[in-house]
């Protein structure tokens, strides 16, 4: 019975690939679509590759998490990667518009799921892997293999542009068509930066003997402007024109949003909802706060998904904050205290004394604000730009910013 139902499903997608290559006359091949791919980065880098592309006077469009922007004209984001049809009657309508340029997301999911089939890509991009979804891949080989038929469809005059410095970049491109390029900065490759500025003010690379500037904050956007910075080469955009863009380019909603208190109290809310990208958003604040300021971080796991990170998040998230407030992310259909009780299956005695657990999220929220001091850093993590929190089958009207500004300015 169960393979009577996938073969099903699997019919069904075929047919709506069909359909979607039927009724909108693969739009993509009429568009230069750069597709991203990765656990952390997709968002940021196709949103600044989106800003960089409009600011230099091209028509252009956005398909990601947050949102879908075509010319201009913003669509509320129904999947990262929307399914064949949805996804195809987009990019006529960009094509309707006069786009030339579109830079989307590309989900694992989408890839297994077969819903880009068909599109034609100029390039594609591969910012990192690291353990996520796994409550839908099984295994980190099904994850990588799913993130890896991206660059296997990839045609000869695309381009095909890898993390050299994360494990699985090299292998990411073996045996594909494209032309493959590498950035990094630890090790040889075609794009190489190296960090010259890293502090609260914003950042100075160095890429290839040439300076960029940009306000964007971690070590984690220096690979963000590192890739996008790249992509932008391998368009032949005027690398002096993205210079003067990327100086005062902003993040994407939800990624790494901060603002100072009145009482010099700095918010930040941060879509970091893995343990790779929490452990990188709170390195981040670690390499830019001052010496006797706090980070205090906010942070839960979600509900029905993959429940072996918990444990590894909670690790994180504590050991490397002054203080943590364990809380509810999108508990789903899921017990909020389970889901907490796992994620502090391996915090010491030690690590306990430096945690307080509220299940609640606007309470914990609160607390964190009581708690806080000038100078401190208060992180609220795992939703970012969300603006609900699901809970037993209902999305409750939720937001991480106005929270966290409304306890900080009361």
């Amino acid at each position: 019975m169960l393979n009577l139902i996938k073969k099903m499903k699997l019919k069904r997608r075929a047919i709506a690939r069909l359909a979607a290559l039927h009724f909108y006359g693969n739009p993509s091949a009429k568009l230069k679509v750069v597709g991203v791919t990765g656990t952390n980065g997709k968002t940021t880098v196709a949103t600044l590759l989106y800003k960089v592309a409009t600011a230099l006077g091209y028509k252009a469009g956005l398909i990601g998490t947050v949102e879908y922007i075509l010319a201009g004209e913003k669509r509320k984001a129904t999947h990262t990667t929307p399914g064949p049809i949805p996804l195809n009657r987009l990019l006529k309508d960009m094509v309707n518009k006069g786009c030339e340029y579109v830079f989307m997301e590309v989900s694992s999911h989408a890839m297994d799921q077969k819903r880009v089939a068909g599109i034609d890509f100029a390039g594609g991009i591969f910012t990192n892997l690291t353990q996520d979804h796994l409550d839908y891949h099984k295994s980190m080989e099904n994850y990588f293999l799913a993130k890896k038929k991206f660059f296997k469809t990839l045609p000869a005059r695309a381009f095909a542009l890898a993390n050299i410095d994360d494990a699985h970049g090299a292998i990411m491109l073996e045996g594909i068509k494209a032309k493959k390029y590498f950035y990094g900065f630890e090790k040889a490759c075609d794009f190489k930066g190296e960090i010259k500025r890293l502090d609260f003010e914003g950042q100075d690379l160095e890429i290839n003997n040439f300076h960029i500037k940009s306000k964007l904050l971690g070590k984690f956007n220096s690979y963000n402007l590192l890739t996008v910075y790249s992509v932008c080469n391998l368009l032949n955009f005027d690398k002096n024109e993205v210079k003067k863009i990327l100086l005062n380019i902003d993040p994407p909603k939800g990624r790494f949003d901060h603002f100072i208190s009145s009482n010099g109290i700095i918010g930040v809310v941060d879509f970091a909802h893995s343990p790779d990208s929490l452990e990188k958003i709170i390195f981040a604040l670690r390499e830019v706060k001052s010496t006797d300021s706090r980070i205090i971080t906010i942070f839960g796991c979600g509900g029905d998904r993959d429940p072996l990170k918990r444990r590894i998040m909670g690790k994180i998230g504590v050991k490397l904050s002054d203080f943590a407030i364990l809380t509810s992310d999108n508990p789903r259909s899921e017990d909020p205290e389970k889901i907490l009780a796992e994620m502090k299956t391996d915090l010491t005695m030690a690590d306990l004394q430096k945690t307080k657990t509220i299940p609640d999220r606007r309470e914990a929220i609160k607390k964190a604000t009581e708690i806080a001091k000038s100078g401190d850093i208060i992180l609220c993590a795992g939703k970012g730009h969300e603006k609900y929190q699901e809970i037993r089958g209902t999305k409750y009207p939720f937001n991480d910013m106005e929270e966290l500004r409304k306890y900080l300015t009361s």
